[in-house]
């Protein structure tokens, strides 16, 4: 039995969902090594896995979304699974990338330009279906 008929945008969310979990963590435990209730107080490594954290859910849940709504207008079970794969190994890269290094890194490029395309191909597939195609 699915629920709502999302089976497979619902397996990504849950895979996902279990990322933010280590992130939120890592945040955590850096605020009690800083001494930091808020904010990042300067502190690099607190700054750092804020960042990783907020891009986290800052892309993740858009990109959920034109996922959900692709897959109610009939997206095919390979596009979906193409897309939720794609994006789930994104943002490993990303964090991955993110957390090697504040600046330039193969890891946040990759990241980005996945999230970008899920995202890109999730919204162009819906605006297609409201067109006709």
């Amino acid at each position: 039995m699915t629920i709502g008929g999302l089976p497979i945008t619902g397996l990504y969310a849950g895979i996902l969902g279990l990322f933010v979990i280590p992130l939120s963590i890592h945040v955590v435990l850096n605020r009690y090594r800083a001494k930091i209730g808020i904010f990042d107080g300067g502190d690099e490594q607190l700054g750092k896995a804020i960042r990783v954290h907020g891009n986290f859910t800052e892309h993740v849940p858009l990109a959920l979304i034109v996922m959900i709504l692709a897959e109610l207008n009939d997206g095919s079970q390979e596009m979906m699974h193409s897309l939720g794969l794609l994006l789930v190994g994104s943002r490993m890269f990303h964090v991955y990338g993110l957390s090697m290094s504040a600046g330039q890194s193969v890891g946040r490029f990759a990241g980005v330009l996945g999230t970008w395309t899920v995202i890109a191909v999730s919204s162009g597939y819906c605006v297609s279906r409201f067109i006709g195609y």
